[in-house]
C-alpha cells in the first residue's frame, strides 16, 4: 500500500491563516480520495512559512471494481426511453436481461465502474483542491487562472512503495508535480530531491526547516524560558503569540533584549501590548518586582554574531515605539491629575455609540443612572456606584487607549488611581467590561459588579428597543456575550434580582432619551429622575404626565409602554442561560420546567430550581415519582377532555374504598404540609425530599385501584385525587414538560 507526499510551496503564507489551511489540505484532499473509492491508515498536515505539506499512509493502491445493478424501461416501452437507459447506463441491447417482478417485466443493465490506479485519483484530487482551495483571501499573478494565497512556485506530489516511488503527473498553470522541494530561504542549499516522507522531513532539518509548528513552537518557548531562567526572569506566557510567532519563521533562533531604563516606569501591560502587536516580542517579567525588564525575540535565521546586530535593530525600533507610549502616558497622567477623569467622560459627547442610542456620553448618563439603582440590590453604595459608571468609560478618550484599544478599563483603572478617586471606583473602571467570555473571571466587588450589571444592560435594552437583534448567526454588537455577561454576574454573586424591573425601566428610559429635542432635554430629565425613583409606573410619573398641558408626541410612549420587549428580552437571557447550564450538563427539559414556573426573572431562585430537579429526577425515588406523575395527568387530562369539566375541588376521604386510596390520602396531606414551607423558604431540596415520599403510596394506589369506576361518585373522587397529586407535583417544576 503506498504513502502519498503532497507539498505546496510558495511565497510566505500569513501566519494566522497557516494551521487552518494545513487543515483544510488534509480535509480536501482525503475526502476526495475517498469519495473516489480510495482508503487510507492515516493522515497528517504540516505548515511553516512558505509551504503545506501532507502526508497520507497506507493509502489502497487502486479504487475498488463497482458493478451495479439498474433498473430500466417496462419490457415494451417506446424504444426512445430504452436507448436514454442503454446510453446512460453505458450497455448495448444484446446487454440487457429481462427480469419479472409484482409490477411486471423490466429491464435491467448491470453497469461494471472499472478500479483506476490511485496516482490517477491523487493528480485528479489534487488539482481540484488546489484551484478551490478555500483561503480566506487570494490573488493572482503573472498571466495563469490560479489563485493562491502568495505565487505557487512548486508542487510536490510522490507516491512510495516498497517498490520505490512514483511522480503524480499533475499540471495545474505551467506548475509540473516534481520530487523537488528547497530549504530554508538564506540558510538552505538551494532544491534537491525527496524520495518519501521521512527522507523530506530529515532532509528539511537538515536545510534547516522544522516542518512541524508544533515543534517550532515547542523549541521556542522551550529556548525563552532557559533564557530568562538564568537570569532570575520568567516569560509572560502567551500561547496566542506563541503560535503566531512560530508560523514566521522555519528555522527559530530565540534572543532575549534589554529594555531601555527609561521606560520601564510604564505600566507593565503597555509594555507587555505594545512589544506584542508592534513588534511580535514576548515580555520578560522580574519575578520579584513584577516589573517588564527584558523582551525575547525569535529571528529566523543563525548570524555570525549571535544576533548581536538584529537584536541592536530590535532595541532601536523598540526605543522609538515606547517612546511613543511613554509620551502618552505621561500626557494621560497629567490630564488626569489636573482635570480629572470628568474631561475625557465629556469629550465623548462627540462620539456616536450608535446613531439611534446617541453618543457614548448619552450611554454613559443612561448607565450611571441604572447602576445608582441596581447598588442596593447588590450591596453597593449608591453614590459610588454612579461614580464609577460616570467615569467608567473616561479612558476612551485617553491618547493611549487610542493607540491601544485592548487596554481600555486597565488604563481606566491606573487614571483613576491618579486622580485620587475611590479604589472602588478605580477597581469598577477596569472590571466592568467583565466577564468577556466563559473563561473570563467575574467581577465580585459590590461597586465593579453594579456598573457591569448596567453596562451589559443598558446594551441589551438598547439594542432591543431599536429592535437590532442578533438574528441566525449574526450578533454585530455582541448582545449574546452581554447576556451571558449579565447571566454569569447574577449566578456567580448569587444576587437576587428582578430582571424584569430593571429592563422594563431601562427599555423605557432609551424610548424618552432618543425621542424629543433638545428644548425638551429638562421634561425628558424630570421624567427620567421619577421613573429611576418611583418606578415605571409609579404614581409620581403619572402626575407628572397628568400635569402636562403641552404634551410632546413621545410623551404617548411612556403611556402606552408594554412590557412587550422586556418578555423578549427575558425570553433571550434565557435561551443564553440555557446554553450555559447545558454546558454543565443540565437537561434542556429540565430547565424548560422550571422556566415555566413564576418567578423566572430571578435568576439566581431559577438555577437553584433547575439544579434541585435535576438532582431529584437523578435518583430512583426521582425517576419512578415522574412516571407515577405522568400517568395520574394522563389519566385525568384524558377524563377532563372527555367530561367537559375540571376536577379540581379536592377528594373526600370519605369515599375511600381501599386502603391504599386512604394511605395516599395521608401521604398527600403529610407531603403538602412539609412542600408548602419548604417553597416559602425556597428550599427546593428539602420540597423534592417531601415528594419523593409519594412515590410508594401513588404506585400502591395505581396497582391496587381502578380509577374509572363504575361508580360515578367513586370516581370523581379518585380524579380528584389525581388533580391533588398533579397540584402537589406541579408546586416545584412544571413536570409535563419533562421528557421520558
Amino acid at each position: 500500500m503506498p504513502d502519498l507526499l503532497i507539498e505546496l510551496f510558495s511565497e510566505e503564507i500569513p501566519a494566522r491563516m497557516q494551521a487552518k489551511a494545513a487543515e483544510d489540505l488534509k480535509t480536501l484532499v482525503t475526502n476526495g480520495l475517498v469519495e473516489a473509492g480510495l482508503t487510507y491508515a492515516g493522515a497528517e498536515a504540516f505548515s511553516t512559512p512558505r509551504r503545506l505539506a501532507l502526508t497520507v499512509h497506507g493509502l489502497t493502491a487502486n479504487s475498488p471494481t463497482l458493478r451495479e445493478e439498474r433498473r430500466g424501461p417496462k419490457v415494451g416501452a417506446p424504444d426512445k426511453a430504452l436507448e436514454g437507459f442503454m446510453r446512460g447506463a453505458g450497455v448495448t441491447r444484446d446487454q440487457l436481461e429481462e427480469r419479472e417482478d409484482k409490477k411486471g417485466a423490466f429491464y435491467y443493465a448491470t453497469v461494471v465502474t472499472p478500479g483506476r490506479p490511485a496516482a490517477g485519483i491523487v493528480g485528479e484530487v489534487l488539482e481540484r483542491t488546489v484551484r478551490n482551495f478555500p483561503w480566506p483571501k487570494s490573488m493572482r499573478w503573472g498571466a495563469g487562472s490560479l489563485r493562491w494565497v502568495r505565487p505557487l512556485h512548486r508542487i510536490l506530489c510522490l507516491m512510495t512503495t516498497e517498490a520505490g516511488d512514483e511522480v503524480v503527473a499533475l499540471d495545474i498553470d505551467g506548475i509540473t508535480a516534481g520530487r523537488t522541494t528547497e530549504g530554508h530561504r538564506f540558510m538552505g542549499n538551494g532544491p534537491f530531491e525527496v524520495t518519501s516522507f521521512a527522507d523530506y522531513e530529515t532532509r528539511l532539518k537538515r536545510a534547516h526547516v522544522i516542518l512541524s509548528a508544533e515543534e517550532r513552537a515547542e523549541a521556542i518557548w522551550h529556548e525563552a524560558t532557559n533564557l530568562a531562567f538564568a537570569q532570575g526572569l520568567e516569560v509572560v506566557e502567551d500561547r496566542g503569540l506563541l503560535h503566531e510567532v512560530a508560523g514566521l519563521v522555519e528555522w527559530p533562533v530565540v534572543l532575549m533584549g534589554a529594555i531601555g531604563a527609561e521606560f520601564l516606569g510604564l505600566p507593565p501591560e503597555v509594555l507587555q501590548t505594545s512589544m506584542k502587536e508592534h513588534q511580535k516580542f514576548f515580555s520578560v517579567r522580574n519575578p520579584a518586582t513584577g516589573r517588564i525588564e527584558k523582551f525575547v525575540t525569535v529571528a529566523n535565521i543563525v548570524t555570525a554574531d549571535h544576533g548581536a546586530t538584529i537584536l541592536a535593530g530590535n532595541q532601536k525600533v523598540l526605543a522609538a515605539r515606547l517612546s511613543d507610549a511613554k509620551f502618552f502616558w505621561e500626557n494621560d497622567l497629567r490630564v488626569a491629575r489636573k482635570q480629572g477623569l470628568g474631561a475625557w467622560t465629556e469629550r465623548l459627547g462627540n462620539v456616536t455609540f450608535h446613531h439611534l442610542l446617541g453618543s457614548q456620553r448619552d450611554r454613559i448618563a443612561r448607565i450611571t443612572a441604572l447602576a445608582r439603582e441596581i447598588a442596593p440590590m447588590v450591596g453597593a453604595d449608591p453614590h459610588l456606584a454612579a461614580m464609577a459608571a460616570d467615569v467608567a468609560k473616561a479612558d476612551l478618550s485617553s491618547e493611549m487607549v487610542y493607540e491601544f484599544p485592548e487596554l481600555q478599563g486597565l488604563m481606566g483603572r491606573y487614571y483613576a488611581q491618579a486622580a485620587g478617586l475611590d479604589p472602588a471606583v478605580a477597581a469598577a473602571c477596569q472590571e466592568h467590561y467583565a466577564p468577556l467570555g466563559p473563561s473570563d473571571t467575574v467581577p465580585t466587588a459590590p461597586v465593579s459588579v453594579a456598573v457591569a450589571l448596567a453596562d451589559k444592560l443598558d446594551t441589551l435594552t438598547g439594542f432591543w428597543a431599536i429592535d437590532e437583534k442578533p438574528t441566525g448567526s449574526k450578533d454585530p454588537y455582541a448582545l449574546r456575550r452581554a447576556a451571558l455577561g449579565v447571566i454569569r454576574l447574577i449566578l456567580d454573586n448569587g444576587l437576587r434580582l428582578s430582571l424584569d424591573t430593571l429592563s422594563d425601566a431601562q427599555i423605557l428610559r432609551h424610548q424618552i432619551d432618543t425621542n424629543g429635542d433638545k428644548a425638551e432635554a429638562k421634561l425628558r430629565d424630570e421624567l427620567l429622575a421619577k421613573i429611576a425613583q418611583h418606578g415605571v409606573f409609579g404614581s409620581a410619573v403619572r402626575e407628572l404626565l397628568a400635569r402636562l398641558s403641552d404634551r410632546p408626541a413621545w410623551i404617548d410612549k411612556v403611556e402606552q409602554h408594554e412590557p412587550d420587549l422586556s418578555d423578549d428580552l427575558r425570553g433571550f437571557i434565557h435561551d443564553r442561560l440555557k446554553v450555559h447550564l447545558r454546558a454543565e450538563g443540565i437537561r434542556h427539559d429540565v430547565i424548560d420546567a422550571c422556566l415555566a414556573m413564576p418567578g423566572n426573572c430571578d435568576l439566581t431562585l431559577l438555577v437553584a430550581r433547575v439544579r434541585a430537579l435535576q438532582g431529584f429526577l437523578g435518583t430512583e425515588d426521582g425517576g419512578n415519582l415522574l412516571q407515577g406523575f405522568k400517568r395520574a395527568n394522563n389519566i385525568l387530562t384524558q377524563a377532563e377532555d372527555k367530561d367537559g369539566v375540571e376536577y379540581s375541588f379536592g377528594a373526600d376521604r370519605k369515599f375511600s374504598e381501599t386502603d391504599e386510596e386512604r394511605a395516599l390520602f395521608d401521604a398527600l396531606d403529610a407531603a403538602q404540609a412539609r412542600i408548602a414551607p419548604a417553597m416559602a423558604a425556597e428550599d427546593f431540596e428539602a420540597a423534592m425530599e417531601a415528594m419523593a415520599a409519594l412515590r410508594a403510596p401513588i404506585d400502591a394506589f395505581f396497582e391496587a385501584v381502578q380509577v374509572n369506576t363504575d361508580n360515578g361518585v367513586v370516581r370523581r373522587n379518585r380524579l380528584n385525587m389525581l388533580a391533588t397529586i398533579r397540584k402537589t407535583c406541579l408546586q416545584v417544576a412544571d413536570l409535563t414538560k419533562i421528557e421520558g
